[in-house]
């Protein structure tokens, strides 16, 4: 049964139609003392909830109300109903224990597709007990992803049980650790799997063509506009939009997004038309986005959008037995692409290598692999093959005279200070200055624009 509490008639009848031509029974309750009276007498599988329930529209009436449930019946998940303008306050619901959000007006596939979504999710929690991984392999798909430590296969059945519901799922994880993979995964093993998976690098994105690259253009809705222009969200639709480095959107582009996410419909630039979206969200990011919430740098309402499930990926030092099986893996794939089929590592060369810190992760490690490869012409490669293709990282202490006294200078500035510095030194050559602060050419685009920095507009 779900409960629908609200104090206005007209929502209360509208949403119990909607639910029972679903399938799903419901209970309606006017005022809070109803809903609980409801509660305490079976606790519903879910709770539909208004904020506010009084001439007062603070919305304390509402997370008194969902306290109050949540102490009766902590288990049950609350959806709460508010407007467009109050989503700072559903966004302390959600730190009070609600499940997710709507606004109104809503689109009633998308409350029904979050419905369906949040009541599956009791059926994907993982249970502690050990699991191999050849057991793993008979339930789910992960044939890309190389590992049997145990942290990892644990992770793996996770994601394998939340794949086969809609919920929105962050990735976290350093550079390097198989993001992409993991995103590829869930698609796989979701009902979506023969619909498209696309992938978009936030990083590369301008602010000034987000809209543009999201949503699509229509000939002529701007200066370079010379056709029609499928958006990102348009090619993702029915199946599942990965949106990789999330952590590097600009404010107003997360308006924008968080709009999308929230009402499933966009707009077209140069066409007024709304369109509809069935898409599964996945996130990804290297960055600590609940650290950028507190610095005002991420809106903390698309944090609460985008991670209903949040999948945090070991770096690769926090799994070192996987480091030979990686690097057996890699040394497969190459015997074929270098036509090299007794190629081999040595017993105390993957020893070696499972010993290394290997910051930049799976990624650096399989660089690592094919210069090794590339260079050697020994069919066994040894400790010292690859010895010398390690980079070793500076010791942090190198660097730590340049730095300025703490708390004479934000990070903000420190990162300006830095790029200005780079582009004088590399002649403002941005690729070169990319390289060399480990961006993306996008995301120093991006940077140079929020800091006023100025480059040649044609080497863009």
């Amino acid at each position: 049964m779900i409960l629908i509490a609200d104090d206005d008639l007209a929502i209360r009848t509208s949403l119990s139609l909607l639910l029972k031509q679903a399938g799903y029974a419901t209970q309606a309750a006017a005022t809070p003392a109803e809903a609980l009276r409801i509660v305490r007498e079976a606790a519903p599988a879910l709770v539909l909830m208004d904020m506010n329930f009084s001439l007062d529209t603070s919305g304390q009436d509402g997370l008194r109300l969902l306290s109050q449930v949540k102490e009766i019946a902590s288990q049950t998940p609350v959806i709460l109903i508010t407007g467009w303008g109050s989503i700072a306050l559903a966004v302390e619901g959600i730190k009070a224990g609600a499940t997710e959000f709507v606004t109104k007006p809503w689109n009633n596939d998308a409350l029904l597709q979050t419905i369906r979504t949040i009541l599956s999710l009791p059926e994907a929690v993982v249970k502690e007990d050990t699991l191999s991984r050849r057991e793993l392999d008979k339930q789910f798909d992960f044939g890309n992803i190389v590992g049997s430590d145990a942290q990892l296969l644990q992770l793996l059945r996770g994601v394998g049980q939340v794949a086969a519901t809609d919920a929105s799922v962050l990735i976290e994880g350093e550079s390097g650790t198989g993001k992409e993979l993991i995103a590829e995964a869930v698609h796989q093993n979701s009902h979506r799997r023969r619909q498209p998976f696309v992938k978009v690098n936030l990083g590369g994105i301008s602010a000034s063509l987000f809209e543009s690259e999201m949503f699509g253009h229509r000939r002529g809705a701007f200066t370079d506009a010379k056709a029609d222009r499928a958006g990102r969200f348009e090619l993702a639709n029915k199946g599942t939009i990965f949106l990789d480095e999330i952590g590097e959107l600009d404010l107003s582009s997360q308006v924008k997004l968080l709009r999308v996410l929230q009402d499933r419909t966009y707009e077209v630039l140069g066409d007024s038309r709304p369109r509809t979206l069935d898409i599964r969200v996945i996130c990804a990011t290297n960055r600590h986005l609940a650290g950028l919430v507190r610095e005002g740098r991420f809106r903390e309402d698309l944090f609460y959008r985008i991670n209903l499930i949040t999948v945090r990926l070991p770096a690769l030092r926090e799994r070192p037995d996987d480091i030979p099986l990686l690097v057996n893996f890699f040394v497969q794939n190459l015997r074929a692409t270098y036509h090299r089929p007794t190629l081999k590592v040595s017993t105390t060369a993957l020893h070696w290598l499972r010993g290394l810190p290997l910051a930049g992760n799976i990624r650096e490690l399989k660089n690592l692999v094919e210069r090794a490869v590339l260079v050697s012409g020994k069919d066994e490669l040894e400790p010292e093959d690859f010895q010398a293709h390690f980079q070793k990282m500076p010791p942090n202490s190198a660097a730590a005279p340049d730095l300025p006294p703490v708390g004479t200078m934000t990070l903000e500035e420190l990162e300006a200070q830095m790029i200005r510095k780079s582009m004088a030194h590399y002649g403002g050559n941005v690729s070169r200055v990319a390289k060399a602060l480990g961006l993306s050419r996008g995301a120093l685009y991006r940077r140079l624009e929020k800091f006023g920095i100025p480059y040649d507009a044609a080497e863009k």
